[in-house]
């Protein structure tokens, strides 16, 4: 089948949350299901969002270069001061349910006044503990971690307990996951086990699911994906165990993979009945796109999900895009599903 929907990963460089929404929901009218407020601001830097709140918690005591470099990994992080305990560390709020109930404010206005659709939920993304992690000394990571991750689920817990749950939709965004489940398959079933307590926590009215990422860091991953096998093993793993099946699931395609070998292990894939499936052929460069290759994704994909129904993201949102390409980004959604036929 062709692609029949659009989602999208979470960040948009656009000057604001009452931008990202109005701009999305009239530019991109059919095929849509959620609507996230883009992470504008502070948040598009990602767990770099985080940095500033973690350098003012007592108990921890910063690590490491002044500012971040060009590359993965570099720039201050965090460790256990001398004499705290990690378990009784005190953190700051995250500031994630604080940023959604003022967007989803706007979200609702925009709704009422007839620009959002009655049927779109509002999305909220939300990074794993372990992502943040890395912004953890190497040697306290595993001792700070489990802390951090209640206050990150106690975050979501308050903002869910704001906003009506038929309204709203939760993304876990598993780029560590996801990568370290690709260097280190032995870690593959560990991934899976964290991204299924998340997946669980949320309530089970509300529709939560997971973006399998690769990073995108100056727009190059932290590594290159050889194919969709580590995704495709992932979603499996999580779809078996979990107390509730990902209500979607979006996966990492490089814009230059048009080949058999980088799409046949969709033919392993066992997701729940319900769950939408999402795949990144809205590439971030498309003047450096050779023609043809959406068709051949699009065949490659039905090839080996003949009786699948699924749609189209970007990698991993839109927020590190330059802002004057925005919005032909967006409509790229709009012009793929309709160059395939009829949008549901």
């Amino acid at each position: 089948m062709p692609p029949t929907a659009v989602h999208f990963n979470g960040g948009v460089n656009l000057p604001d949350a009452t931008t990202v929404l109005r701009t999305l929901a009239e530019r991109v009218p059919h095929g849509v299901h959620r609507l996230p407020d883009g992470e504008t601001g502070e948040r598009a830097n990602w767990i770099g969002y985080q940095l500033p709140r973690l350098l003012e918690t007592p108990g921890l005591e910063r690590v490491g270069a002044e500012a971040p470099s060009g590359t993965y990994g570099a720039g201050p992080k965090v460790r256990v001061a001398a004499g705290t305990d990690p378990d009784a560390i005190s953190w700051p709020d995250p500031g994630y349910a604080r940023e959604y109930s003022s967007s989803y404010a706007k979200f609702a206005q925009l709704r009422a006044d007839g620009v959002v659709p009655a049927d779109v939920r509002f999305q909220v993304e939300y990074p794993t503990a372990l992502a943040v992690s890395y912004l953890f000394d190497d040697g306290d990571r595993d001792r700070i971690t489990p802390s951090y991750e209640r206050a990150l689920l106690a975050d979501l817990d308050r903002l869910l307990a704001v906003i009506p749950h038929d309204e709203i939709a939760v993304q876990w965004d598993a780029a560590v996951e996801t990568v370290l489940a690709d260097q280190t398959p032995a870690l593959l079933d560990t991934m899976a086990a964290r991204l299924v307590r998340g997946l669980d926590h949320v309530p089970s009215d509300v529709p939560a699911g997971i973006h399998l990422c690769y990073g995108d860091f100056g727009h190059k991953h932290m590594v290159e994906p050889e194919s969709l096998a580590t995704q495709v093993e992932l979603a499996n793993a999580v779809t078996s165990t979990a107390g509730r099946p990902p209500a979607w699931l979006s996966f990492t395609v490089p814009q230059d993979r048009s080949d058999s070998s980088y799409f046949a292990p969709l033919s392993e894939l066992r997701t729940a009945p319900g769950t939408e499936l999402y795949f990144a052929l809205v590439p971030y460069f498309p003047d450096r796109q050779p023609e043809g290759t959406t068709d051949a994704q699009v065949r490659l994909i039905d090839q080996y999900l003949p009786s699948a129904t699924w749609g189209i993201c970007t990698e991993c949102g839109m927020a590190r895009a330059d802002r004057a390409d925005v919005p032909r980004l967006i409509d790229l959604h709009r012009e793929i599903l309709a160059s395939y036929g009829e949008v549901c």
